[in-house]
């Protein structure tokens, strides 16, 4: 069971990477949009998956491999972590604490949402 988290966290890291290169290629402004709409569809997806395995609708080895090991890779708390403090060292405060606040909100809201789809 471990390689299905191992492979599944393998190909999440590799897929935060590629869509948050894509991602900040095109932005223009200063807020990591990157790491936000990757925190929020993986919470969104992680919800949706986690329904689905607590109502047998899917196998485990589906949930260690796109639930634990995609998602957990996928999403990332330690990105988020520093360009918050990046944010603050660049004296942009204000948009920290927007960055904080809506990564927070909308990433449960999103994780609720799928939970409820």
């Amino acid at each position: 069971m471990i390689w299905l988290i191992g492979i599944g966290g393998s190909l999440g890291a590799a897929g935060r990477y590629l869509l948050g290169n894509f991602i900040n290629k095109k932005k223009t402004r200063h807020f990591p949009l990157g790491t936000w709409i990757i925190n929020t569809t993986g919470s969104l997806l992680l919800g949706i998956l986690y329904k689905l395995h607590m109502t047998n609708e899917i196998s485990d080895w589906v949930w260690l491999f796109l639930g634990i090991g995609f998602c957990g890779a996928y999403t990332t708390f330690s990105t988020f972590g520093y360009e918050t403090i990046t944010l603050l060292q660049t004296n942009k405060k204000f948009l920290a604490g927007i960055y904080v606040l809506t990564s927070v909100i909308v990433s449960i809201l999103t994780a609720a949402m799928g939970f409820m789809i």
